[in-house]
């Protein structure tokens, strides 16, 4: 399933917007709100599709039919720029525990994209629903190969793919790698740069939120 949040109007189009502003991105406070605010959007749209209980609840005046999650998510960041969105997510799902992976891409001189994972922080994902967050997907490779580090270990119960921007590419490798992953995307490019960078896409997210790394 792929969930494209520009197919339909909602608020979460002028998040979108601005994130790929040029003139708003100067705002690095802003740029990590509006990535925050599509997180929580994202989490009001993923909510809908989990699995509740009925309960019964106490109020001053009797007792009242509620609904409660019968288990909560992981919520999953590749570091550093998952982590605003991350934090959207989490202050829906605010009894989640959290995971954190640090990846990064080398471009070789061949033309070569190479994805490394450097470190992987995560509780037990057995029969999780895991909500994995990264602003931008790109060619997937990163995401493919992070997806496929935590399956190798843990036998997730479902996995959502969060991200602001995604191409045309990228949707397509995650989806033929990740058979079971459901996608939630702000929006679809068609088209990447020789370095892999989503055209009309917003630029670098990670420099954008934290600043320009050496």
């Amino acid at each position: 399933m792929v969930y494209d949040l520009s197919k339909t109007n909602s608020i979460a189009n002028i998040f979108i917007a601005e994130l790929r502003d040029i003139n708003i991105q100067q705002d690095a406070m802003r740029f990590r709100r509006n990535l925050e605010r599509l997180g929580e959007f994202f989490a009001w749209e993923i909510s809908r599709t989990l699995a509740y209980t009925v309960t019964q609840t106490q109020t001053s005046l009797g007792i009242a039919e509620t609904r409660q999650l019968e288990h909560q998510p992981v919520l999953a960041t590749i570091m550093r720029a998952g982590l605003p969105m991350q934090q959207g997510l989490l202050n829906i799902f605010d009894q989640a525990e959290c995971a954190f992976i640090a990846a990064y891409r080398k471009n070789h001189t061949s033309g070569k994209l190479e994805v490394q994972i450097d470190h992987v922080s995560t509780p037990d994902l057995t029969d999780k629903v895991v909500i994995l967050a990264d602003p931008m997907l790109a060619t997937g490779l990163s995401m493919v190969l992070c997806c496929k580090e935590l399956t190798a270990k843990y036998k997730i119960k479902e996995l959502h793919i969060v991200s602001a921007i995604a191409s045309t590419e990228g949707v397509k490798h995650v989806r033929a790698n990740l058979l079971a992953a459901k996608l939630w995307i702000g929006a679809i490019d068609e088209e990447m740069t020789a370095k892999s960078y989503i055209v009309p896409g917003l630029g670098d997210a990670g420099d954008l939120a934290y600043g320009t790394k050496l």
